[in-house]
């Protein structure tokens, strides 16, 4: 399970890292989405919006990556991540496999570091 846990952990690091990094740098084309998704991510961008959730990506992938503080990383991105998913059901389904892969991917990590958060679900 160790190993499943570090490979889950890196995949999850590099995803979060690359497309946080892509939300400033722009290296990676992604066509805009239609209809109500994109508006959505358009109103996410005219806002500003999206460059504090970048920067959480980022930051949050670095944690990942570097293998200290996971828990924080944890902690970081996932709100993100379950924003991820409810976009992809409610807006843009296309995109909702690897939206739940994702999600399995930080489940793996966070089940592996379930003694960090041992303390928050005590009574």
């Amino acid at each position: 399970m160790k190993i499943v846990a570090l490979i889950a952990r890196v995949l999850l690091g590099l995803v979060f890292l690359v497309f946080g990094l892509n939300l400033f740098l722009h290296f990676i084309h992604m066509p805009p989405p239609e209809g109500q998704a994109g508006a959505f991510f358009g109103a996410l961008f005219v806002s500003g919006y999206i460059y504090p959730i970048a920067v959480l990506q980022v930051v949050g992938g670095l944690l990942m990556l570097s293998g200290r503080f996971i828990p924080i990383g944890l902690v970081l991105l996932g709100p993100v991540i379950v924003n991820i998913v409810l976009f992809h059901i409610c807006l843009d389904p296309k995109g909702l496999p690897m939206a739940i892969g994702v999600a399995v991917l930080s489940l793996i990590v966070l089940a592996h570091h379930r003694q960090s958060f041992a303390p928050l679900l005590k009574a």
